[in-house]
Formats: structure tokens, C-alpha cells, sequence
């Protein structure tokens, strides 16, 4: 009984002692912790009015921020391929959608790199050293995005919006330095870099879907045949309740790893924004 006492005793005074210890740590070495104050007034001036609408857009472009910026690059086309790609070879639930989004990701990264390193150069890090003002910032940054867009835009879906919405007095012709047209094939090359966004990003999104949907359709050519040809081997040989795709899906991606399918995927879809 007296041991048990003793050692209780001992551990009571270990105890004491590390929590006088940890105090004294926690006062010799104070974290200042930052004091953040959010009030809500009245506004009185209409300075303040144009300041609280500002703030407003502003949250709610910040919450349409990821979407904007999805819809106006690369992975619109990516990840339709890839999706259709699945479909295709028949193994929707052997690679995560997780897998692909983030595939199709670092691929878009990939491919935009060149025009995130140019907004980055020319508007982004001269408006962070107050050298060009936001709206200056806002119109170079905004231009090699449409460059990007306008080149993978079909002019014919271009067109659509122009007509639809009246912009065709926003185009116009490409001079070079002594002021003469540019011509390629005895044409004037056509540019529109005063097209505003609202027309380009639209046309933009839909060029990307009939692309993807035309290199969805290629995709779709030699697993087609592998399912017609394994399931007409498998009624010649009187076998009509063996399903045709789970015989043939290991042909498919025994001929996919010996073509070296993602290598070629992943180089189509790169080359295809070059």
C-alpha cells in the first residue's frame, strides 16, 4: 500500500512539474496573434456606395473565378477526350474520375504554360510593382488569352456571334509595320483583338466540344472493331450469354499498352493546341 502511495506520489509531482514547465514555455515564447475586426455600416458618401458594389462583383467573380477560368483554356477539350477515351476502352470504373481530372489538369497546365508565363510578365508582376494601373493590367493581361482562344476557334463559329450579337464593325485587318495588309493566300489575314470576351469565350467553348467530339469519334474506331470482331467470333462458336465486352476488354488493353496509348493520347492532345 505504501509503494502504491509513493509512486502515485512521484507521478502527481512529474505531473506538477511538466505543466509548470509548459507554462513557463508558453510565457517566454508569446505568439502574437492578429486582431481582425469585420464591422458592417452605413454608407454615407457615394464613394462608399460605388465601393461596397465594388466589393460585391468582386466576391462574386472570386466564386465564378474556377469556372471562367476552365471554360476559357485547354481542359475543355482534355477532359472531354479523356472522358470519351473511357467509354470507349469500356473501364469507367477501373480509373477514377479522380485520376482523370487531375491528368487532365497537369496536362492543361502544360499546354497553357506559355500563355500564363506571358500574363504573368507583362501584366501580373508590373501591376504587383505599381508600374501599370489595373485597367492597363486587366487589357494585357486579358490579350494573350484571347490570342489563345482566337486560334483555336473556328471562324465559323467566331462568325455566329459576331452576327448574332452586331460586332462585325470590331474587326479588323492585320497591317504590318509600313501600314500595308498582311495577305496568305491572297487574302487579308483577319484578326480580333477588339472582339470582346463575351463573344470570344463562347465560341471558344464550342469549337473546344466539336473538336473533342471529333477526337472522341477517332478513339472510338479500334475498340469498335475489337468489340465487333470478339463478338462475332463468340456466335460462331455458340457462345450468346457470354458478354462480348468482357471478353473483349483485355484485347483492348493488351493492344493499348503495345501501341503505348497514353504516350500517343497525351502527345495528340498536346500537339492539337500547337
Amino acid at each position: 500500500m505504501k509503494i502504491k502511495n509513493k509512486n502515485l506520489f512521484v507521478f502527481a509531482l512529474a505531473l506538477a512539474i511538466t505543466g509548470i514547465a509548459m507554462i513557463s514555455i508558453v510565457h517566454a515564447t508569446t505568439i502574437p496573434i492578429p486582431k481582425i475586426n469585420i464591422s458592417v455600416d452605413n454608407a454615407s458618401t457615394p464613394k462608399e456606395y460605388v465601393d461596397n458594389i465594388k466589393l460585391l462583383l468582386l466576391l462574386t467573380v472570386l466564386t465564378l473565378l474556377p469556372s471562367i477560368i476552365i471554360m476559357s483554356t485547354s481542359f475543355v477539350r482534355i477532359i472531354i477526350v479523356l472522358s470519351l477515351f473511357k467509354s470507349a476502352i469500356g473501364i469507367q470504373n477501373a480509373v477514377p474520375k479522380e485520376v482523370i481530372i487531375g491528368l487532365a489538369l497537369f496536362l492543361t497546365f502544360f499546354t497553357m504554360a506559355p500563355t500564363f508565363t506571358k500574363i504573368n510578365s507583362e501584366a501580373l508582376t508590373p501591376y504587383l510593382n505599381s508600374k501599370i494601373t489595373q485597367k492597363v493590367a486587366i487589357e494585357k493581361g486579358s490579350k494573350p488569352m484571347r490570342d489563345f482562344m482566337l486560334k483555336q476557334t473556328r471562324a465559323k463559329d467566331l462568325k455566329l456571334f459576331l452576327d448574332v450579337g452586331k460586332l462585325q464593325d470590331t474587326v479588323k485587318n492585320q497591317v504590318d509595320g509600313n501600314g500595308k495588309e498582311i495577305l496568305k493566300n491572297g487574302k487579308p489575314v483577319v484578326t480580333y483583338d477588339k472582339v470582346p470576351l463575351y463573344a470570344v469565350v463562347p465560341s471558344f467553348i464550342i469549337s473546344e466540344l466539336r473538336r473533342a467530339f471529333e477526337m472522341g469519334f477517332l478513339l472510338f474506331i479500334p475498340f469498335i472493331i475489337i468489340d465487333i470482331v470478339t463478338g462475332s467470333i463468340l456466335m460462331a462458336m455458340g457462345m450468346m450469354m457470354l458478354p462480348p465486352v468482357m471478353i473483349s476488354l483485355p484485347f483492348k488493353l493488351l493492344l493499348f499498352v503495345m501501341v503505348d496509348g497514353w504516350n500517343l493520347l497525351a502527345k495528340a492532345l498536346i500537339m492539337s493546341f500547337s
